[in-house]
C-alpha cells in the first residue's frame, strides 16, 4: 500500500493541474490529521471551492481497498463551523492543510482559526445554539412517544441515536467547546466535560446497550430533561440588569400595528385573526419584556413559561383569556388598555417613543435627526 497522503498528495497535484485557479484550499482531518490511524482508517480531506467549476473537481473512490473523499466546503459553511454554528467545527480548527491558492486563500482560512480560538468567549451564543441543538433533540422524543410498534427496536435505536447526538452537541457547546474526534471516539472528551447531568454516563449505557424500547425511551427523556435543567441554570449566570431604553427602543411603535389588527378583528367580529393575533402579541410582548429585564431570552423548552411574570407583573392585561368567539368586546377593551399601559410603561423607563400628532412634528423631528 502506498503512503496514504501520497495519494493525496497526487490529487493535489491533478488540482494544480487543471483546477489553478478554482480551488482555494485543500486540507485533511479526522485520525489520519490526529496521528491516530489505524490500517483500516481513511483519509478524510475536503476542498474550498473558489469558483462554480471547483465543485466539480469533488470526486469520492476506493484505492487498494481504502476509501477517500474529497469533497467541496464552502467559504459559507466554513464561516458557520467556525462560529460553532455547524458540529464539524473540527475540521477548520484541527485540519492540516495541504493546498493553498494564494496567501489571501491561506490569511481567510487563518482568519476562521481564530474566531474559532475567540469563541469560548461568547458564552451566550454558544448558550443559544446548545438551546437549538436541544430542540432538535425532542423532535425525536416525540416521535419515540407517538410510536405504536414497541417491538420495533430498529426504530428506538434510530430515534436515540439522534437524541444523543443532538444532547451531547448541546453539551459540547455548554462547555463552549467541540468535539475533535467522531462519534464513539469521543467518549473521554463527554465524560471530561465540566458541565454535564450528573447521570449523564449511566443514561448513556443504559440508551446504548439496552434491549427494550421502554428502556431507552425513558433514558432518553431523563437525558434530555437533564440536560434542559442544566441549560436553564446556566443561562441564568449571563443574567443582566434590566436596559429599557436600547433593547425596547422601536418596539412599541411596531407592536402598536399588530394592537389595531386586533382592535379591526374586534369590530369586524373576525373571531379567527383575533384568535392567532392577540394570542401572538401577548407572547411576543412578554418575550421581549423577559429580554429587556435579563439581556436574554427565554428558553423555549421550558414549560413553565416562567418569562411570562414579566408581562404578568407589568400589569398588562391577560388577552389569550379574554377570547370569546361569543363576545369580543372584553378583548377589544383589553386591547385598547395594553396599548395605553404598555406604552406608559415603557416612557416611565426611559424609552424613547416616536409618537407624532402632525406633519410638522414629524418633519421637525426628521430635522433634528
Amino acid at each position: 500500500m502506498e503512503n496514504i497522503l501520497d495519494i493525496a498528495h497526487t490529487l493535489v497535484n491533478h488540482i494544480r493541474t487543471n483546477y489553478p485557479d478554482d480551488i482555494a484550499l485543500i486540507g485533511y482531518y479526522g485520525s489520519q490529521a490526529q496521528g491516530t490511524a489505524t490500517k483500516r482508517s481513511d483519509l478524510d480531506f475536503f476542498f474550498i471551492p473558489a469558483t462554480s467549476k471547483g465543485y466539480h473537481a469533488s470526486i469520492q473512490f476506493v484505492l487498494n481497498d481504502i476509501s477517500f473523499d474529497f469533497w467541496p466546503i464552502s467559504w459559507e459553511r466554513a464561516e458557520r463551523m467556525a462560529a460553532f454554528e455547524d458540529s464539524f467545527t473540527t475540521i477548520i480548527a484541527d485540519c492540516k492543510i495541504l493546498y493553498v491558492r494564494s496567501d489571501d486563500d491561506q490569511t481567510r482560512f487563518l482568519k476562521l482559526r481564530d474566531t474559532i480560538t475567540e469563541m469560548p468567549q461568547h458564552g451566550l451564543k454558544l448558550m443559544e445554539r446548545a438551546e437549538a441543538k436541544l430542540r432538535d433533540a425532542y423532535v425525536h422524543l416525540y416521535k419515540m412517544s407517538r410510536s405504536d410498534n414497541p417491538e420495533n427496536i430498529t426504530f428506538y435505536r434510530n430515534e436515540a441515536h439522534e437524541v444523543l447526538t443532538n444532547v451531547l452537541d448541546s453539551l459540547a457547546l455548554l462547555n463552549r467547546t467541540y468535539f475533535t474526534k467522531g462519534w464513539g471516539k469521543n467518549s473521554e472528551q463527554i465524560m471530561s466535560f465540566p458541565l454535564k447531568p450528573s447521570r449523564l454516563e449511566e443514561l448513556l449505557e443504559t440508551i446504548m446497550y439496552a434491549q427494550l424500547s421502554k428502556e431507552i425511551r425513558e433514558a432518553c427523556e431523563q437525558l434530555a430533561q437533564d440536560t434542559l435543567d442544566l441549560l436553564l441554570q446556566q443561562k441564568e449566570t449571563y443574567s443582566t440588569g434590566p436596559s429599557y431604553p436600547d433593547r425596547m427602543k422601536g418596539f412599541y411603535e411596531e407592536i402598536k400595528g399588530t394592537l389595531d389588527k386586533i382592535l379591526t378583528a374586534c369590530e369586524t367580529n373576525d373571531y379567527h385573526s383575533a384568535f392567532f393575533v392577540s394570542i401572538g402579541v401577548q407572547d411576543l410582548t412578554a418575550r421581549f419584556l423577559y429580554y429587556t429585564e435579563k439581556g436574554h431570552w427565554p428558553n423555549s423548552l421550558d414549560p413553565s413559561l416562567d418569562y411570562q411574570s414579566c408581562y404578568n407583573r407589568t400589569g398588562l392585561p391577560n388577552l389569550a383569556a379574554l377570547l370569546d368567539p361569543n363576545n369580543l368586546a372584553p378583548l377589544q377593551e383589553a386591547v385598547e388598555r395594553l396599548d395605553h399601559l404598555l406604552e406608559n410603561h415603557l416612557r416611565r423607563q426611559g424609552v424613547d417613543i416616536n409618537r407624532f400628532e402632525n406633519m410638522t412634528q414629524f418633519e421637525a423631528f426628521l430635522k433634528s435627526h
